[in-house]
Parts: C-alpha cells; structure tokens; sequence
C-alpha cells in the first residue's frame, strides 16, 4: 500500500493501469485525454471506448491499453465544476474510488491517475487535489496497490 505524488507524463509511465480523464462519451478530448489517446493508438482506442460508453459521471470502465505500457487503461468521467454546489468533491472522489476498484478487479498492482477535473473542467485544483487524496488514502486501507498521483505542467 502505497501513494505517491510525481511529476511527468502519465503516458510514460510504467503501471499496470492508467486512468484517462475521460467525457462522459469517452471520446477523445484535450488535455490528458488527448495525450492518452494519442500514445495508446487513436483508432484503436476509439473503437475500444465506443463499446463501453457512455458511462456517468462518477464512474468509470476499462480498455485494452494498447500501445501504452501498461495492461489496462480505466477511464473515468470526473464532474464540471459549478462552484462546488452540485456534488462535485462526491463525484470526484467517486472517480477515485470506482477506477481503483477496477484495477483491483484486473488484479493490477499498480496505478497511475492524472489530478482529475483539474483541466478543463474547471475543479480548483486544491480541491481536486484533496478529492483525491481523500478517496485514494480510503482506499488503501483495505488494498494493497501502487498508486501514483501524476501531475503534469503544475
């Protein structure tokens, strides 16, 4: 059980499962998505993330992971930003929460998540950041997983 915060590209890392900060539609977006689309092989990814989509807000699925270093990529739809008024920080963590326990379900070992919603969704990053830290210390009481907390350009 363990939970670090790095600096880099998570679409360097060497993990079992990357988690995309996806839409709702789970196309490819901006920002981390794009990043994660472009390295794991566009086409192919697409066509993976068409038969799981939609998904809610707050959830979350699996794909192959393609040309990434990695088994799996679980991609999750974090919540727009509204002022906080809108069980944003819930669905937040709910993104968190729901990836870990599919790579827990994928017998991953370990995990690397970008700070979800702090883009172009427009979380303040101090509260994504705690949304974060929140869900995955919680978790990792009754887990044993690598996590890593990749941020990028902060």
């Amino acid at each position: 059980m363990s939970f670090e915060i790095v600096h880099g590209d998570i679409t360097k890392m060497k993990v079992d499962a990357i988690v995309n900060a996806a839409n709702t539609q789970l196309l490819a977006g901006g920002g981390v998505c794009g990043a994660i689309f472009r390295a794991a092989g566009y086409s192919e990814l697409q066509a993976a993330c068409d038969k799981v989509s939609p998904i809610k807000t707050g959830g979350a699925v699996s794909t192959p992971a393609f040309k990434l270093n990695a088994k799996i990529i679980i991609h999750t739809a974090g919540p727009i930003w509204h002022g906080g008024n809108q069980n944003e920080t819930e669905l937040l963590k709910d993104c968190y929460t729901n990836s870990l326990k599919i790579a827990v379900e994928n017998d991953c070992k370990s995990i690397a998540f970008p700070l979800i919603s702090s883009g172009i969704y427009g979380v303040p990053k101090d509260i994504a950041m705690t949304s974060a830290k929140i869900a995955i210390d919680d978790f990792l009481k009754t887990a044993d997983l690598k996590v890593y907390l990749v941020l990028f350009g902060i």
